[in-house]
């Protein structure tokens, strides 16, 4: 009877360890599938970040977008104002919220923002190791100084981002940008902004002019110098820059009787929000047309 017994545990163990040589697939209903809070360790310090999965993912090539807070502000707060995160349900991207240090991004050529693109690169790595990005398919946009931080990595990171969307862009040293590639552009700005004015600040160097800056994007993507502008519906100007090299588009969409806030948001900001058209919904469709060549 022992030597029964011996033997089928001995069965058991074999087909147990036989079992464990093939790692079974994580069944998709055990992923995140909500806003989650999250660290990762990046330049030698522990950053944070939201990731929003929607319920839909099922583990093949999805799309991954990074919105940047703006200063002084936060995560959870960028995926209230944006609504990103229900646009996610809808299309079926991945979306995450980056925390900057000290509620800000550093976009110069200093140390700190050094830090802050590898954090990017990092970040982008650790969700790629979870999750099936479609490498082709990454972006970036933000909101004021995180839409600043859109633009830098459009400079810096243009091997790892398809294309990019800031909103209301604080553009601290806009002339120092050297993309690897030309990367499409699409930005959204406000004619009552009076925290990042329209027409720009006292030092270019931090404040340029939003439409001096659009331009600047159109030659570096060897577009035509001219841009066609167009009234899409009452109070929103759109200036489009064709012809780009890579299909690198640039696109302004200037809005009247709006000012330092997210197009088409619900959360009240101080100042005006236009609701003549919603950001959110134009930049996925942008995104949706430029994925990387």
């Amino acid at each position: 009877m022992k030597t029964k017994i011996t033997l089928l545990l001995l069965l058991f163990l074999s087909l147990a360890c036989a079992r464990t040589t093939e790692p079974l697939p994580v069944p998709t209903s055990t992923l995140p599938v909500a806003l989650g809070n999250n660290d990762i360790m990046s330049s030698g310090e522990k950053r944070h970040f939201y990731l929003y999965v929607p319920p839909s993912y099922d583990g093949s090539p999805t799309a991954l977008i990074f919105n940047f807070h703006g200063y002084g502000s936060n995560s959870i707060q960028e995926e209230k104002l944006s609504g990103m995160s229900a646009k996610a349900d809808e299309a079926g991207f991945i979306v995450v919220y980056p925390d900057g240090n000290q509620a800000a991004w550093f976009t110069g050529p200093i140390r700190q923002g050094d830090a802050d693109r590898q954090f990017v690169r990092d970040l982008a790595a650790h969700i790629s190791s979870l999750y099936h990005i479609d490498p082709k398919r990454i972006y970036a946009t933000g909101m004021s100084n995180g839409g600043g931080m859109a633009n830098r990595v459009a400079c810096n990171l243009a091997d790892l981002f398809a294309a990019v969307a800031p909103n209301a862009g604080a553009y601290n040293y806009w002339e120092d940008c050297s993309p690897s590639r030309p990367i499409p552009v699409l930005a959204f700005h406000g004619t009552e902004d009076a925290v990042v004015p329209y027409e720009g600040g006292k030092s270019q160097d931090i404040a340029p002019s939003i439409e001096v800056w659009a331009s600047a994007w159109a030659e570096r993507n060897g577009c035509a110098s001219t841009p066609a502008i167009t009234t899409p519906v009452d109070t929103v100007t759109m200036r489009s820059w064709s012809n780009c090299d890579e299909n690198a588009d640039v696109i302004l969409y200037t809005l009247e009787h709006h000012g330092h806030s997210w197009p088409g948001t619900s959360v009240q900001l101080p100042g005006v929000t236009s609701q003549a058209i919603n950001a959110t919904d134009i930049m996925w469709d942008f995104f949706q047309a430029h994925p990387m060549p």
